[in-house]
């Protein structure tokens, strides 16, 4: 005979002040001596909390009950917060969240990488909060989310279809999104035509858990004069029903100067590895910076905040402390955006880059600007960067990073190290593997500056350039 193990209840904590705000978004709470880790409430509330999951040194839990707002708290814009995941800190007035996100990485480097901040630079906060991304991308799918007052109503809910973003942690869930603050118009207008569209003319939207129906992704990138690409994912190929969509979104939508789609049969939406077609228009978007002009492909890597963007490489080519004389490594050099924005300060600049069609936009980048002293080449970073490598193309003078991210394989870290340059300029997406990756690099590089940068307002993330220089 088997006896069921007895599930042991979790307390409910009550009163409970939020103390601060840590990394992934978390609210910290601290309850005899145990941190408490939650979500969706802001430092100066005092709340209570279920607890979901006990371990000796922390606890983690749902707020059930808000019983004292902190006098901080601001009301939320978005009608999908909380639900959809993205934009966590809409109850936090954009000062806290640069004051929230600058601990953050000081936290991060000091705590993980044990690192000296000789200089710290205040955070560069976005000029715009809303409406300041460049690209989204949004999941067709069979299999609706559905919030907890629906699942309670025992109504049934016949109608699933839906366009949107993935529910976190439910990779078969999509929550319906009907007005995303992220990227300007006309993409809340693309999304829900192409949606009305698609239940109109009984186009079967994607079974994520099963694999099956019509309909996978539509991305949608913009630019600053207001062009737009979409690209359209399907499953499999049906010319008259793939046809009829696209017509429609190209008659609907004049802002669209790329529109493009993908045959995509493989078991994830990644389209790295398949190949783009033109429906209309041209394969690419232009973004200017400076006066140069910059191609970005349907794979091309692009910071998604334009307007930051400018300020974050503006930043890294002041720490590069370029003379002219400098030969520069830019690794995972995307499109080649820092690579030709820094040529004109340095004598030679060497770009790499893992996905070779980025730095095919890389090569087009340099030869419509003019740049002539530039190198691009595609490749594991880990393999390209060998001795070899190094007395063929120069031993750096600086190298600047901006790794994804898991951060920098050790093996390049090893590389880098041995490739020696004087400077090192590390922009990173992940505050935590920086500091990590700097620890790797201390006994040949004393860290000198850091200068947050916030890329993507009213969500815990947040940009960081560090300069590095070799000890004397």
């Amino acid at each position: 005979m088997v006896v069921g193990r007895r599930t042991k209840k979790m307390p409910l904590l009550e009163n409970v002040e939020i103390l601060d705000a840590g990394a992934e978004g978390k609210a910290i709470g601290r309850v005899d001596g145990i941190v408490v880790f939650t979500t969706n409430v802001i430092p100066g509330d005092v709340v209570d909390i279920q607890v979901t999951k006990k371990r000796e040194k922390y606890m983690e839990g749902k707020v059930v009950r808000i019983r004292k707002s902190s006098t901080d708290r601001t009301d939320a814009f978005c009608q999908h917060f909380e639900l959809c995941g993205g934009c966590k800190w809409q109850y936090l007035p954009y000062a806290k969240q640069l004051y929230y996100k600058q601990k953050q990485v000081v936290d991060q480097l000091t705590r993980i990488g044990k690192v000296n901040i000789p200089i710290l630079h205040p955070i560069k906060g976005s000029e715009e909060t809303t409406y300041y991304r460049n690209k989204l991308e949004f999941t067709f799918s069979n299999r609706r989310w559905l919030s907890e007052e629906e699942i309670r109503s025992g109504i049934e809910i016949n109608d699933q279809n839906v366009l949107g973003f993935h529910i976190p942690g439910m990779f078969d869930k999509v929550m319906d999104i009907r007005t995303c603050w992220l990227q300007p118009d006309p993409s809340n207008g693309i999304r829900n035509a192409v949606r009305d569209y698609a239940l109109e003319h009984d186009l079967p939207f994607f079974d994520l858990r099963n694999r099956s129906g019509f309909l996978r992704t539509i991305t949608i990138r913009s630019n600053a004069k207001g062009e737009v690409m979409v690209i359209v994912v399907f499953f499999y190929d049906d010319k008259d029903a793939r046809e009829g969509l696209l017509n429609f979104i190209a008659k609907s939508f004049s802002q669209i100067t790329s529109l493009l789609y993908v045959i995509n049969e493989k078991g994830n939406d990644t389209i790295t590895d398949q190949e783009v077609l033109i429906f209309k228009g041209v394969n690419h978007l232009i973004e200017e910076m400076e006066g140069l002009n910059f191609i970005v492909g349907a794979k091309s890597f692009y910071q998604t905040n334009s307007a930051q963007a400018y300020e974050l490489y503006k930043i890294a080519r002041n720490m590069a402390g370029l003379t002219g004389s400098e030969i520069v490594y830019d690794l995972y050099t995307g499109t080649g955006t820092i690579a030709n924005f820094v040529a004109a300060k340095a004598k030679k600049v060497v770009g790499i880059e893992y996905v070779p069609e980025a730095i095919s936009d890389a090569k087009i980048n340099s030869a419509n600007n003019g740049i002539q002293n530039t190198s691009f080449f595609a490749g594991d970073m880990k393999n390209i960067l060998t001795p070899g490598f190094f007395i063929e193309n120069g031993h750096p003078d600086v190298i600047i990073t901006d790794p994804p991210r898991a951060g920098m394989d050790a093996r390049v870290i090893e590389a880098i190290l041995a490739a020696s340059p004087d400077r090192i300029v590390y922009v990173s997406c992940n505050p935590a593997t920086q500091a990590r990756d700097l620890q790797l690099m201390q006994e040949q590089y004393t860290v000198k500056e850091v200068y947050p940068v916030d890329m993507f307002p009213h969500t815990h993330h947040v940009e960081n350039v560090v300069l590095l220089v070799r000890h004397d």
